[in-house]
């Protein structure tokens, strides 16, 4: 019987076993091990290999019921709901559920012309030069075109201080490693990025959570912490905040950077999503350049995989602390990659596929507020995610069950638990319209959406 895996699950589970079992079929959906309309176990057999009390699997299976996972018809018995909405990655694996993965544009001309000057840029290097270890951070030409192309931002961007790293994450591990002392905490929003999360817990490092209101990170939280605790650095997402899509006004990051100068608190400035609005207001690392290090990447608007990220040091001595403590992390980015993606910034197709990614996400965005502005929904007009808030009767949390049961069918949701670092999350979701998905497979998910927002008893959305 191929439910043998759930044993161990739900004995480390500190949750009921009845709770357990709907989670542990959504997760089986998502994964591949179960398909819908695929037949289940009679659940006195089902008990047996579970070693549970049957009326524990009757419950769980209702409960599974309850979000639309399972069915049962009299002589078939129980069985996998619903057709897979099937959003199939490239590679024909199941879409991720759980990164933010910019709109593929496969079919734009400017992405041709990447394939070709990426083999190009492959063929002209020495095959030896592409496998060697390399100075850390990028040659001088790697740096010299990441200042380039980070000027649309970040006015005074300097070669001399920018580093090209394996990727944001791998970047936000060096910074926290450096900046955070022993016995002192990160200041985070209290919805902020789950690497962000993960990285902390690996390193030890304990996040200080600060209120966000519907402009983001609240300047007075900042500096009440900056008060009353040893605060090693603040870490925040200013434009297009994932997830809850806001960006800090130009007011707010004066008031930021003048906590931070005041009480000389580094900053980490993820600009993942800053290049996607054709305007932004001007980075904080404007407002503190002494203490703000300024990140930036392509995995949001151009491809995750391919793990280039650019942090700009505020000052010469702390680049080349930087330096050392991403040697430390994670060596160097691949010297292949570095190739290809400067022959791209170099031939100019870059500033093609960011503008053709931007009018893609403007498509989505407006989809998403039509389809579900009535909602609650928060997007930005030329982002790919949205924040759809919601609130059941009694106030009882249900972003989890209805993640669960959209992921289960394929549609890119994450329940505002992912988020939260001060364990007190608003309800609600993350949905994103980007990676593999076509046009008309946008459309279904919203609908899934739609569905699934009036099917839940007692649900609503804000």
């Amino acid at each position: 019987m191929p439910f043998t895996h759930w044993i161990s699950r739900i004995k480390g589970s500190a949750l009921p076993a009845y709770q357990v079992i709907p989670e542990l079929i959504a997760e089986d959906l998502q994964h591949g091990r179960l398909a819908p309309r695929d037949r289940l176990p009679p659940l006195r057999d089902l008990a047996k290999v579970l070693d549970l009390n049957y009326t524990t699997v009757v419950r769980g299976f209702a409960e599974a019921r309850d979000r639309g996972l399972v069915a049962s018809r009299p002589g078939l018995g129980s069985y996998v709901r619903g057709s897979f909405i099937g959003l199939p990655l490239r590679a024909g694996t199941g879409a991720e559920m759980t990164m933010n993965l910019p709109p593929e544009i496969e079919e734009h001309p400017a992405m041709q012309r990447l394939q070709e000057q990426a083999a190009a840029a492959i063929v002209n290097t020495p095959l030896h030069d592409l496998m060697r270890y390399q100075d850390f951070g990028g040659t001088p030409r790697d740096r010299d075109l990441a200042a380039r192309w980070l000027r649309q931002w970040l006015a005074k961007a300097d070669a001399d201080r920018v580093l090209v790293a394996p990727g944001i994450h791998a970047a936000l591990l060096g910074l926290v490693s450096m900046l955070v002392k022993p016995g002192q905490s990160l200041c985070v929003e209290s919805m902020a990025y789950p690497g962000i999360k993960a990285i902390a817990a690996q390193l030890g490092t304990p996040l200080h959570p600060l209120a966000m209101d519907e402009e983001g990170l609240r300047p007075d939280e900042f500096e009440a912490a900056c008060k009353s605790a040893a605060i090693g650095a603040l870490y925040l997402c200013p434009n297009l905040h994932n997830p809850m899509t806001a960006t800090l006004s130009l007011r707010r990051r004066e008031q930021i950077a003048d906590v931070a100068l005041r009480y000389s608190v580094p900053v980490i400035e993820d600009d993942a999503y800053g290049m996607l609005p054709a305007a932004v207001p001007p980075p904080l690392a404007d407002y503190a350049p002494g203490l703000v290090y300024y990140v930036s990447g392509l995995s949001k608007w151009l491809g995750a995989g391919l793990r280039i990220a650019y942090v700009q040091a505020p000052t010469a001595a702390a680049h080349q602390r930087l330096a050392g403590a991403l040697r430390a992390t994670t060596v160097m980015a691949s010297p292949f990659i570095n190739s290809v993606v400067a022959t791209w910034l170099e031939q100019g197709e870059a500033d093609a596929v960011l503008s053709a990614v931007r009018a893609e996400c403007q498509w989505r965005s407006a989809l998403m507020a039509e389809r579900l502005g009535r909602h609650g929904l928060r997007t930005h007009r030329q982002g790919f995610h949205a924040w759809l808030p919601l609130v059941e009767e009694g106030g009882a949390p249900r972003s989890v069950a209805m993640a669960a049961e959209l992921r289960a069918i394929g549609v890119l949701a994450v329940a505002s638990t992912a988020f939260s670092t001060d364990r007190q999350p608003p309800d609600g979701l993350r949905l994103c319209l980007g990676g593999g998905l076509t046009r008309d497979d946008c459309g279904r998910a919203l609908q899934a959406v739609e569905d699934a927002l009036q099917r839940l008893p007692g649900f609503s959305a804000s």
